[in-house]
């Protein structure tokens, strides 16, 4: 284990009011700093108690006299190595007022540890040995997941899904570099012949699992920040209604006339574990109204940046230019047809429409129905029904960055393979694409690639 130099302090639960906040300290003389500030209602010294104990008591300002409590609390302790961060560990869990948990802080602080910067606690976990830079980097995903698909994946790499599959294709690279490098410096040894074709496979098949891996970061980032979602079609076709679908209230105005809806009105749901930022926009069409010209210009506006479209059109009623004109606007834009009113007669022309979109769905706006068909189309259109959580995904544009120049480097060994090269060469290239594993994982990892890492996380965590 690594040993930093001083205990180190922060407020670890979420910076507003709650029913309980937690003051993390952790390092070097950590109890010995809890015990000049908690009390223990039964008498209890912090420094001599076993870990993962549990005591009751009161948290005081440091150095008062007579004795100033600031609040009850539960002090909760771990020793190391068996702590998140490898080193002793004390929480000081008490109410969750923002000014008495810095006031609580304050006192710890001036009990004798220093503040703990962005993501030191994780930072300190990985020093440790506790968890490598992928699982580190999961701590975020973890927090900020906004789904159960979101919140499988994050889980999975956190306890080591994504660290085993590198490790796996590291030990495949490590296996071949071994072999090459012996079996060229020692021709004369009894090591078994090179077969070209075995190590061309072997290599190739590392090579497409990060293929597969980069493959699925769009679909990974697309459960961690959602996407831009529009929501299109000419007037009363249904938006506003699919809008209050979606958001499960009433966001948006419904009435029979149409260009009722002439601003953007905007809300964030989740579809399939899938966050949309759902925008319903003014209906598509010409009009002489100047307010309503100016809503249907940002609906157009919207539609040049989104990541995802729901056209939608009326099935009672036959196809118009205007549905015509939008699905041209549509062309090479990720688009899901919307075929709204499935509950009335249908007369509008399905086998066009459904030629031009690759997903299409059935609902009914009014009552519900279809909205399961819809949440499977999103996710088919989007790839995150493709996402396996157990396998482990790449989260972060280091961990795609780095994952690519591995496969670069393998591409470059197959290529010196196929060119004749010498069996140097491919092994330097092989070697190459290990370093690149290693620093994945954070075990060949640069200070600076370390210090990126963890300065996007918050102070406490």
């Amino acid at each position: 284990m690594k040993q930093n130099a001083s205990a180190i302090a922060a407020i670890s639960t979420a910076q507003a009011p709650g029913g309980i906040g937690v003051i993390r300290i952790s390092g070097p003389g950590a109890r010995q700093i809890a015990g000049r500030v908690f009390v223990s209602a039964r008498g209890q010294n912090i420094e001599e108690v076993a870990g993962y104990t549990a005591l009751y008591g009161w948290v005081c300002r440091f150095g008062s006299q007579p004795e100033e409590r600031l609040d009850e609390a539960v002090a909760t302790v771990f020793i190391a190595p068996h702590s998140y961060t490898g080193e002793d560990v004390v929480e000081l869990s008490c109410h969750g007022g923002l000014y008495l948990l810095r006031r609580v802080l304050d006192s710890v602080l001036a009990a004798g540890a220093s503040p703990a910067g962005p993501g030191e606690f994780t930072r300190r976990a990985f020093l440790n040995g506790k968890m490598d830079l992928t699982q580190a980097e999961s701590v975020m995903q973890l927090i900020g997941a906004q789904g159960a698909q979101a919140l499988r994946t994050a889980r999975a790499v956190r306890e080591g899904a994504l660290y085993r599959r590198i490790q796996g294709s590291r030990e495949q690279l490590l296996a071949i570099a071994a072999h090459l490098s012996a079996w060229a410096d020692y021709p004369e040894e009894d090591i078994p012949q090179l077969d070209e074709s075995n190590l061309r496979d072997s290599l190739q098949g590392v090579q497409d699992d990060f293929t597969r891996l980069l493959d699925q970061f769009d679909a990974g980032r697309v459960l961690r920040e959602g996407v831009d979602t529009v929501i299109v079609g000419r007037p009363n076709v249904g938006k506003s209604t699919l809008m209050n679908l979606l958001a499960g209230c009433e966001r948006s105005i419904v009435t029979e006339y149409a260009g009722t809806t002439r601003d953007i009105v905007e809300e964030t749901v989740l579809l399939g574990g899938v966050p949309l930022r759902l925008a319903d926009t003014a209906g598509l069409r010409e009009t002489d109204d100047p307010v309503e010209s100016i809503g249907v210009g940002r609906a157009k506006d919207r539609l040049s940046t989104a990541q995802l479209v729901l056209a939608v059109f009326d099935s009672s009623s036959p196809l118009t230019q205007e549905d015509r004109e939008m699905i041209s606007r549509l062309s090479g834009t990720p688009a899901i047809a919307v075929i709204n009113k499935s509950d009335l007669q249908q007369k509008i022309d399905t086998e066009y429409i459904t030629r031009q979109f690759q997903q299409y769905v059935y609902i009914s706006a009014k009552s519900g129905d279809g909205l399961a068909e819809l949440r499977q189309a999103v996710e088919q259109l989007l790839h995150t029904a493709d996402l396996n959580p157990s396998e482990g995904i790449l989260f972060t544009e280091r961990q795609r960055d780095t994952a690519r120049r591995a496969r670069e480097c393998l591409k470059e060994a197959m290529d010196a393979l196929t060119g004749g090269m010498t069996l140097d060469a491919v092994t330097v290239s092989v070697e190459s694409a290990v370093s690149a594993l290693l620093e994945l994982t954070g075990e060949r990892a640069t200070n600076e690639i370390v210090d990126a890492v963890f300065a996007h996380f918050c102070v406490g965590k």
